[in-house]
């Protein structure tokens, strides 16, 4: 019983701390905004300075905040395949708070367990500028995966954080096509 004590005292604090590691930002629709200069890097080892990586062609970014997110980023990406969409596509892991750029290195070798090797040019984490993504898109319903569409300047010409719908994919594709004539 005088065990149990102390470990229920550290949890506490350590839940509390990790609580305070992280701001929550009140979701907001950045369509027609210039995506904010950030720096992450690839599961497959490469810095990559956003959006400048991707200026000249639009690109897809697929935002997830929590790992949760996976599930509505993998609808995402079958939806696209399976429309046959020509867009190159990011997924953009984007951590907040100081505990987990501590444990980066643990988190990307999560991530490349589960992914295929090939890919991992195109998974892009997100760790020291975390907070200025989320604060970008907000953070709220952070199971739901941000699906942006960027232009070839970098600027947000789609938004969607509702969680993945044909009808989502579709005005997407709408938009991505406007872009691509």
């Amino acid at each position: 019983m005088s065990r149990a004590l102390p470990t229920l005292a550290l949890c506490i604090a350590v839940g509390l701390a990790l609580a305070g590691c992280t701001s929550t930002f009140p979701n907001r629709n950045p369509v027609g905004e210039a995506f904010p200069p950030v720096t992450g890097q690839s599961l497959a080892g490469a810095e990559q300075r956003l959006p400048q990586a991707f200026r000249g062609r639009p690109v897809v970014l697929l935002l997830g905040f929590v790992q949760d997110a996976q599930f509505d980023i993998d609808r995402w990406l079958i939806g696209l395949d399976m429309t046959a969409t020509t867009v190159d596509v990011y997924e953009i892991p984007t951590i907040q708070g100081m505990l987990p750029r501590v444990f980066r290195t643990r988190i990307d070798d999560g991530m490349r367990a589960g992914i295929p090797q090939d890919l991992w040019q195109a998974v892009i984490t997100v760790y020291d500028d975390g907070e200025t993504v989320q604060a970008f898109t907000g953070n709220a319903n952070p199971n739901n995966a941000r699906a942006l569409l960027l232009d070839d300047a970098g600027d947000v010409v789609f938004f969607h954080d509702a969680g993945f719908s044909v009808a989502a994919l579709n005005a997407l594709r709408q938009r991505l096509q406007g872009l691509q004539r």
